[in-house]
């Protein structure tokens, strides 16, 4: 009987010493911190604070936004691809960091493929070609003809070498086979400027900077850059629909985590984000930004991620697109 006691005893003490231990362990238990590549207010970090309340409530621990502009995004790569894989410290990135940027740089320090854990891609959503209202193009096969007739004159300006923007107006060179001017801004703000002042033939854009100019007519839009229309612009078709089959060129948000994040937890912060995703306060705003739910499965987010990174090096290849 006394032994039988002692080996009760021991048992108890066991799962009291380690019973806190089980708890801790359990995923999160602290604040999850969520780096942005680019600057507050930019389209990455509006996203990331509109899904940050839900994100909190889900996980319950606190997610804090830590933006790490530089570089097109490499910054915030080399701080998440070195963290430690245990899910509190991810990435939100854009093509520009997750796909493009070792084929446009000659050096990055890290391989965003080998780097990161898929975690879901976010968000989804074409660009809109426009023109400025003056402008004797009135639709996107007259800008095609127009840059056929005129090879390396016409201009379209972007946010910067690496940028969708600018991914978009070399895709178009590239389907075309004539070249275009390409005129890097800092910032979408200052190429609209010079494109609503004539300074600019073109440029594609996003449809939470050219809606406005476009309804109140100041721009007029030519094309989508995605693979069917949308429905803030019914009217405006595609550009496979005016003359290049197959065209296909969008900008995306995404979550990735630092290589060798356990699956548990991978599928855990999926789930959380695509719950805050369907938050009906979250759904409203990213369609007032022109902006597509995707909220895909990590294993669908990986897919395209290879597949976009296929397409990225054979873009450069054949237009030179570099930054340095």
């Amino acid at each position: 009987m006394h032994r039988r006691w002692l080996s009760l005893f021991a048992a108890a003490a066991f799962a009291a010493t380690f019973a806190p231990l089980s708890h801790g362990a359990e995923y999160p238990n602290k604040p999850i911190r969520l780096v942005v590549g680019f600057p507050p207010g930019g389209a990455s970090d509006v996203v990331a604070r509109l899904l940050q309340p839900s994100l909190q409530q889900q996980l319950g621990q606190p997610i804090v936004i830590e933006n790490r502009p530089g570089a097109n995004g490499n910054l915030a790569n080399e701080a998440v691809a070195r963290a430690d894989p245990d899910g509190y410290t991810l990435l939100l990135g854009n093509p520009g960091p997750l796909v493009l940027n070792p084929y446009l740089y000659k050096r990055v320090a890290i391989d965003p493929a080998k780097a990161f854990t898929p975690v879901t891609q976010l968000t989804e959503s074409p660009m809109v070609i426009v023109v400025p209202a003056k402008s004797s193009v009135k639709t996107m096969r007259d800008l095609l003809e127009k840059a056929r007739r005129n090879p390396g004159k016409l201009t379209y300006g972007s946010a910067g070498n690496g940028s969708s923007m600018h991914v978009a107006g070399a895709t178009l060179q590239m389907r075309l086979n004539a070249p275009l001017i390409h005129v890097p801004y800092k910032g979408s703000g200052p190429a609209i400027n010079d494109l609503l002042g004539g300074q600019l033939d073109f440029m594609p854009d996003s449809r939470s900077t050219t809606l406005p100019l476009i309804r109140d007519g100041r721009l007029r839009a030519l094309a989508v850059t995605g693979s069917h229309r949308v429905s803030d612009l019914p009217d405006v078709p595609t550009v496979a629909e005016s003359g290049l089959p197959g065209f296909d060129v969008t900008t995306w948000l995404g979550v990735v985590a630092p290589a060798g994040t356990p699956t548990p937890i991978v599928l855990k912060l999926y789930k959380a984000f695509n719950v805050a995703l369907k938050d009906p306060t979250v759904d409203k705003r990213l369609n007032e930004l022109g902006t597509g739910v995707k909220g895909s499965k990590p294993e669908e987010f990986a897919k395209a991620l290879e597949g976009e990174r296929q397409s990225a090096r054979q873009l450069v290849q054949k237009t030179g697109m570099s930054i340095e």
